[in-house]
């Protein structure tokens, strides 16, 4: 499955934007969705998941309560709407689908390109 990521941009501390995930070659519904980030200077990490069935979402304690994720089975789409957003935000945005979640974290098996977020203060 290929994945392409969106929806990056600029954008002052306390807006919002919203990426999106559009996946060809096999039907997302088969997957769990989720996405990363990744800072400049630091490892890649969990920020959301949602499951196949849109039944469970989990969050990392750093955006909970300020994004949200949402999928589109019929429309081959993840997105991830993020509000409220600070500095410490900036980062590469990563999509990414997988069969499993462990400790309410996805494991990835395919990942999109990157979408770079920059918030400003």
């Amino acid at each position: 499955v290929q994945l392409q990521a969106s929806g990056g941009g600029l954008v002052q501390a306390g807006g919002s934007l919203r990426l999106s995930c559009a996946a060809t070659g096999r039907t997302l519904r088969s997957y769990h969705a989720g996405w990363f980030r990744q800072a400049p200077g630091k490892e890649r990490e969990f920020v959301a998941v949602i499951s196949v069935n849109t039944r469970m979402t989990n969050y990392a304690d750093s955006v909970k309560g300020r994004f949200t994720i949402s999928r589109d089975n019929a429309e081959n789409t993840v997105s991830l709407q993020m509000n409220n957003m600070k500095p410490e935000d900036t980062a590469v945005y990563y999509c990414a689908v997988g069969l499993t979640i462990a400790s309410s974290k996805l494991r990835p098996l395919y990942w999109g390109q990157g979408t770079q977020v920059t918030v400003s203060s």
